[in-house]
C-alpha cells in the first residue's frame, strides 16, 4: 500500500477505541458468575441516595428510531449527507481531529461510542477515548436559554424515579448526530434518558429537538452493555493534509499499478473467511463476477449502529499474483498452503496483518 493509503488508515483506526491493555486484570467489587465472569443480569448498583449508580464502562450494542430515518430531515441536510457518502464521510469530524460530539451518544465501539461513567450525587462525568468529556451536572441547575455554542455542549441532569434524564444544548453546527453524515443546526436540544436495567444493561432513549434541520423531533433508541475486564485507551489523531482527500486517487494509483490475475487463480480465492479484528468477529466473503473479485464484508467497513454505512460490494484490485488494494481502504493478501490451497486471507492495516481463517 502507498503512503497516503497509510495515512488514511491511521486516521480511520484513530477512532476505534483498543482493548488489549491490562487483558489479566479483573474488574474489582463487579458481581460475577460461578465461572467468573461478569454478571450482566445482576441487579443494578444503587448509590447513597438510592438512585441507580451508572459508573463504569459502556458501549452501544444496538441503536436505532427515527434519527436515521432521513424522511424525517429537512431538504438540506438530505443533501449533506448524499455529499458526504459520495466523499466516502471523509469530513466527519473526528477523522478530521476534531470532537465527536453528539456522533458518539449512538455510535459502536468501533466508532468511538466507548465511554466511561463516573457518577458522583451531583455529577456525572463522561470520558470518551479521544479524551474529550461531558460534564453533567446534578446540582439543581437549569440550562442557560442562550449559551456560547460548544462541541460538546452544556448538560444538566434530573432523576425521574429510577431514570437520569440529561437535557444539553448549545451545540455548535460542526458536529453530525451520525455517522450517515447528518448535520444539524446550533438550535439542536438533546434530550437523554438512562435507564439502568440491570447490572450490565442501560436503556437509552435519545430525543432530538432541531427545528433547522427535522421537520419533526426524533428519537434514537439505544441499548448499552457494561465493559468490564477492560480499560479505555486514548485515541490521538494527527491531522494529515494527504489523507482522507486523496481516497478517490488512491484507487485509481492501484488501478494504474494492477496487474492481470487470471480468472482460474482468481477462482481459488472465492469463499468465506473469518476472524477477529480489534476484539470484533469478522466474516468476509469473496465473489467472483465478470473476471474480478470483490469483498463483502460484514460488518462492512465503518459500520455504525443504526444502519451508518450499508453493507455493499468492494473491489480487490490485484497488485500482485495474491496482494491485492481494496476500494475500501485496506490491502488483502492470499495465503496458501504447500499444496496451493488457499487457506486463508490477510486484511492488512497499519496496525497489522489481521489473518482470517478460510471457512468454507
Amino acid at each position: 500500500m502507498s503512503q497516503r493509503l497509510a495515512t488514511l488508515i491511521i486516521l480511520l483506526l484513530a477512532g476505534f477505541p483498543l482493548s488489549a491493555q491490562w487483558l489479566d486484570f479483573l474488574t474489582q467489587d463487579i458481581p460475577r458468575t460461578a465461572d467468573n465472569q461478569p454478571d450482566l443480569t445482576a441487579p443494578a448498583p444503587k448509590n447513597a441516595e438510592g438512585y441507580p449508580d451508572l459508573s463504569g464502562m459502556w458501549v452501544p450494542v444496538d441503536a436505532h428510531g427515527s434519527l436515521f430515518d432521513p424522511d424525517k430531515t429537512q431538504e438540506w441536510a438530505r443533501q449533506l449527507m448524499a455529499e458526504h457518502k459520495s466523499n466516502f464521510f471523509g469530513k466527519e469530524p473526528r477523522f478530521n481531529c476534531l470532537p465527536n460530539g453528539p456522533a458518539s451518544y449512538p455510535a459502536s465501539a468501533l466508532a468511538a461510542g466507548m465511554r466511561r461513567f463516573v457518577q458522583r450525587p451531583t455529577f456525572l462525568a463522561i470520558l470518551s477515548s479521544d479524551m474529550t468529556y461531558r460534564q453533567v451536572f446534578l446540582d439543581g441547575r437549569e440550562l442557560e436559554t442562550d449559551p456560547f455554542p460548544t462541541w460538546i455542549g452544556y448538560s444538566a441532569a434530573h432523576w425521574e424515579g429510577d431514570t437520569l434524564v440529561v437535557e444539553s444544548n448549545g451545540y455548535n453546527d460542526k458536529t453530525w448526530l451520525n455517522g450517515l453524515g447528518l448535520q444539524h443546526t446550533d438550535r439542536l436540544r438533546i434530550t437523554e434518558r438512562y435507564q439502568r436495567l440491570d447490572f450490565g444493561h442501560i436503556k437509552l432513549e435519545i430525543t432530538y429537538d432541531d427545528p433547522g434541520t427535522f421537520t419533526e423531533p426524533v428519537q434514537a433508541l439505544v441499548e448499552m452493555e457494561y465493559r468490564a475486564d477492560t480499560a479505555l485507551l486514548e485515541n490521538v489523531c494527527n491531522e494529515s493534509s494527504i489523507g482522507l482527500s486523496h481516497w478517490k486517487g488512491e484507487i485509481k494509483q492501484a488501478e494504474e499499478k494492477a496487474v492481470d490475475v487470471s480468472e482460474e487463480i482468481l477462482a481459488t480465492y472465492v469463499g468465506t473467511y473469518e476472524g477477529i479484528w480489534l476484539g470484533n468477529v469478522i466474516t468476509a466473503e469473496i465473489v467472483l463476477e465478470d473476471g474480478e473479485i470483490s469483498l463483502i464484508r460484514t460488518p462492512p467497513y465503518g459500520d455504525n449502529i443504526g444502519g451508518n454505512i450499508e453493507s455493499a460490494k468492494s473491489r480487490l484490485i490485484p497488485q500482485s499474483e495474491n496482494a491485492f488494494d481494496c476500494s475500501c481502504g485496506v490491502g488483502f493478501v492470499f495465503k496458501a498452503n504447500g499444496e496451493g490451497v488457499v487457506t486463508g486471507v490477510e486484511e492488512v492495516h497499519v496496525s497489522g496483518a489481521w489473518p482470517f481463517k478460510r471457512v468454507r
